[in-house]
């Protein structure tokens, strides 16, 4: 995403970073958000549109907005997430090309592992600084620290009652890299895994092309752990 030197540059940028925080949006919520005119609003999304940053989107078909037509969400194209911590993509691919032809796939793995350590150093101290986190939420900072701009989502619920969260990342910074190496992705997430003691399930990914990471976090115990439950 190239900004054109005009005075609006730094509102434009604006529209674009609130879009990568908080994730597909429409203009009403990023004029809300951001505080301007939806008409403001409408013009940058029309120049990040041209520029190729953005990308609008039809609304879901189960959408509900009242009288009228739902309104199209605005999210962040691949040329878009390039402007956002992206420089090295190029580099690290190689690195990781090299490791694979050297080292093998066991080594991509290890080097996949280590990376998300940051993942299980992190979480005790955070969950210890503020007890009132859920394990979602630590998570959520854990990952935002590291610039992932995660946060969390209860799944809808059940007979009334909560069956889990959704951990969003609305950013990756190997975004590109994992999408020809998801060894990178699958150790995120048995790292995630790991540290909340159960079964995780990875939904959707940035780096095959969805508009923000998912996983499905669960409160209850899987069949797996009642059994390990009843045995004990």
């Amino acid at each position: 995403m190239e900004f054109d030197g005009t005075h609006d540059e730094p509102t434009r940028e604006r529209v674009a970073r609130s879009i990568l925080v908080n994730g597909p949006s429409t203009a009403a919520a990023l004029a809300e958000r951001l505080d301007l005119t939806a008409a403001a609003v409408r013009r940058h999304l029309d120049q990040l549109v041209a520029e190729g940053a953005v990308e609008a989107r039809d609304p879901r078909s189960d959408a509900t907005r009242g009288r009228g037509r739902p309104a199209k969400t605005f999210a962040l194209t691949e040329a878009g997430r390039d402007n956002f911590d992206q420089q090295y993509d190029d580099l690290a691919a190689q690195a990781l090309r090299f490791l694979a032809e050297t080292g093998g796939e066991g080594a991509v793995r290890e080097f996949s592992k280590r990376r998300v350590a940051f993942i299980e150093e992190r979480f005790a101290g955070v969950s210890q600084a503020d007890p009132s986190l859920s394990p979602a939420q630590v998570l959520a900072q854990v990952f935002t620290e590291q610039g992932y701009a995660a946060s969390v989502k209860q799944l809808p619920l059940v007979n009334k009652q909560s069956v889990g969260d959704q951990l969003c990342q609305q950013h990756c910074p190997v975004a590109h890299v994992a999408h020809e190496f998801p060894q990178l992705c699958e150790a995120e997430t048995e790292a995630i895994s790991r540290v909340l003691g159960r079964h995780v399930q990875r939904l959707a990914t940035i780096a095959h092309g969805d508009g923000v990471c998912t996983t499905c976090i669960p409160t209850v115990p899987t069949t797996t752990e009642k059994k390990e439950q009843v045995t004990t």
